[in-house]
């Protein structure tokens, strides 16, 4: 069987042909502060790329009075500067309009989260960048590790400056290449002596705050750092485009296989407290199976072990497989894993004798990938029986339902084989046990396997009504049928799995791109927010509020249906959610008294709003709608904040 590509890598696909043929390439030479020679960097290539033929434009460059740049500009066709009156001033600013009629080959901005002149197109010169690249121009550009957006808060504790001109990590994201221009702090301090940063009045300012040794060793730790984050995300790209399956080691990357008891816990501490101290990423994922499926609260479980390993800080994924090894190998190798961290329960060396661990097949299957294992006793052994008790009835009925199918059938056998051969009765056999296989419980399907079998040898092989076997061809016959009968029903029950899988996927990503469509067309805070409300209404069957915050406390800015209002218990249920960003109320852990579900809209810088789901059914969500819901609110939170970043 080929294996088909999942809809990510297909999606990356489509996304990296369509940024090759449509869009501007764009390359960021990135430092740990000014005067490392970023700039420098990026006119020298830029020199090499002219001298191949290409149109080059420098649209705007900032030489701070260096003789040594203005001396190298001048050897390239420069971009009229556009002078802007600002409150009785005049300003020069990058004229985007001008480089979009010369329309060059290659266009050079320097200080890449500059902010522009108010009365401009654009608020960000890295906006003026975007609207380059969309219109299919290439961009170099340079960049200071302290402006990217997920490291700003981690630079201002550094240096005790709030920083405002920041680009957000979606620009980073998009670039087709990223050089890192380094030097010692100490060189970058003697340039700053030598006035080859700043002139001299700018340069005794700038060693009194920012230029000093210990601020700019950590800001040359952190440019590296980013710098190596960066360069490995495009390291698994390649791997996952050209279909590389061997694993790479170039950075170190955990993976923990998350379950449904409390030694995932255990697991989750672990594997953070280790990512922490090896400063690297870690994933946390679950694989759900068709047995674990019989079991809703066993998956409720373990989604909510997953939620945990989330808020400490992991990347959490789901993955759907008959084979949970195959899965999860699979899932490593895609994402450059470099270490597997699964807990193994200490049990008799007779069970590991005669049934598969898995942390065995790990082991046996990880080849290059490393395995950590942590071992224990188990002692959340109450989740299974929690879980199998309040569908004892229902799985009784079942089997019972199992039991009157093959009896029928036996009845009806009894019947045909007044006017019929008994080959007949092979057929209404392996029907009934087609029809109680679609009930999805695999025990009543084995158990209509058995007496099928047995109903067959004992009813419609002479002598009838009794069990004997007479000729040794009817013992064939009896595991014939057992046999095939037994394969069907698996049959059946896998492919009714698949068929909910590929269901729930069509499912969710029809309802993302219908939303994705939907807010991209939307302009506007409070529109967006009513557009992503009315959409997860009709998606979820809820009743939706979406509340944002004014004065760090939520009032009601959206609303699905009228009628629908917020009592204290429920504001206050609302700001819990919004202040600490967890999901709460209805079918979850916490505060579950309540019968609305609270959504947080998690954005880069925190929480920027809530969505109140109240079912208008009793309807419980399942794990596959809490992360379609959770996936919603992001697309929503994403356009919130990206509208009010352009707005500003």
């Amino acid at each position: 069987m080929v294996e088909r590509p999942s809809p990510e890598k297909l999606l990356r696909l489509l996304h990296e042909e369509e940024r090759q043929t449509n869009r501007g390439k764009l390359k960021i030479y990135l430092g740990a502060a000014p005067g490392v020679g970023k700039t420098y960097a990026m006119l020298e290539d830029a020199l090499g790329e002219r001298a191949l033929g290409l149109d080059v434009l420098i649209g705007i460059v900032e030489s701070h009075g260096r003789k040594e740049l203005d001396a190298f500009i001048k050897g390239f066709e420069i971009l009229p500067k556009q002078t802007i009156n600002y409150k009785g001033r005049e300003l020069q600013e990058f004229d985007l309009d001008s480089a979009l009629i010369r329309m060059p080959a290659l266009i050079l901005i320097d200080e890449m989260a500059h902010t522009n002149v108010p009365g401009l197109r654009h608020e960000k010169r890295w906006m003026d960048i975007k609207e380059l690249l969309d219109r299919g121009i290439d961009v170099y550009t340079t960049l200071n590790v302290q402006h990217i957006e997920s490291l700003n808060y981690v630079v201002s504790q550094i240096i005790h400056v709030p920083i405002k001109e920041i680009v957000p990590d979606s620009m980073i994201e998009i670039a087709e290449s990223i050089e890192l221009v380094d030097i010692s702090s100490e060189d970058l301090l003697k340039r700053l002596q030598e006035g080859k940063v700043y002139i001299p009045k700018q340069a005794v300012l700038a060693a009194e705050n920012f230029f000093k040794k210990g601020h700019l060793i950590a800001l040359r730790a952190l440019a590296l750092r980013a710098a190596a984050e960066l360069v490995s995300a495009q390291v698994i790209s390649y791997r996952q485009m050209h279909g590389i399956s061997q694993v790479w080691p170039t950075t170190q990357r955990i993976l923990v296989c998350i379950g449904p008891n409390t030694e995932s816990i255990k697991l989750m501490r672990a594997a953070k407290r280790l990512a922490k101290n090896l400063q690297v990423e870690w994933i946390a994922v679950y694989v759900d199976t068709p047995k674990l499926q019989a079991s809703e609260k066993i998956r409720t479980k373990a989604i909510n072990n997953l939620r945990l390993a989330q808020r400490l800080g992991a990347e959490t994924r789901i993955l759907t497989g008959f084979d949970v090894v195959k899965e999860i190998m699979d899932f490593a190798r895609e994402q450059n894993v470099t270490l597997i961290m699964i807990w193994k329960n200490i049990r008799s060396r007779f069970r590991d004798l005669f049934f598969r661990s898995l942390t065995n097949e790990l082991v046996r299957h990880s080849h290059e990938i490393d395995v950590y294992v942590m071992t224990g006793t188990p002692d959340d052994v109450s989740i299974q029986e929690k879980s199998v008790l309040p569908k004892k009835t229902s799985i009784f009925q079942i089997y019972l339902a199992s039991f009157f199918v093959v009896a029928i059938a036996t009845i009806l056998n009894y019947l045909l084989l007044l006017y019929f051969q008994d080959r007949i009765a092979i057929m209404v056999y392996i029907l009934a046990v087609i029809i109680v296989a679609l009930l999805g419980q695999r025990g009543p399907s084995l158990l209509a396997s058995i007496l099928s079998a047995v109903a067959y040898v004992s009813f419609c092989i002479p002598p009838s009504d009794s069990f004997a076997v007479s000729h040794i061809k009817y013992l064939f016959t009896f595991i014939f049928m057992l046999t095939v009968t037994l394969v069907i029903s698996n049959l059946v029950l896998l492919t009714r799995h698949q068929a909910e899988s590929a269901r729930f996927a069509e499912r969710q990503a029809a309802a993302l791109h219908s939303l994705s469509r939907r807010l991209a067309s939307t302009r506007g805070v409070y529109k967006l927010l009513d557009a992503g409300v009315r959409y997860i209404a009709d998606t979820f069957k809820c009743d939706v509020l979406g509340l944002l915050p004014k004065d760090r406390k939520l009032v009601v800015r959206s609303i699905s249906s009228k009628g629908q209002v917020l009592d204290e218990k429920e504001k206050s249920i609302a700001q819990w959610v919004y202040d600490l960003g967890q999901v709460a109320g209805y079918g979850t852990d916490t505060l579950p008294f309540s019968d609305s579900l609270y959504v947080p809209l998690l954005a880069s810088r925190g929480t920027i709003g809530v969505l109140r789901l109240r079912p208008k059914m009793a309807h419980q969500f399942t794990p596959e709608e809490l992360r379609l819901l959770d996936i919603c609110a992001n697309q929503i939170a994403l356009a919130l904040e990206v509208d009010r970043l352009q707005g500003k």
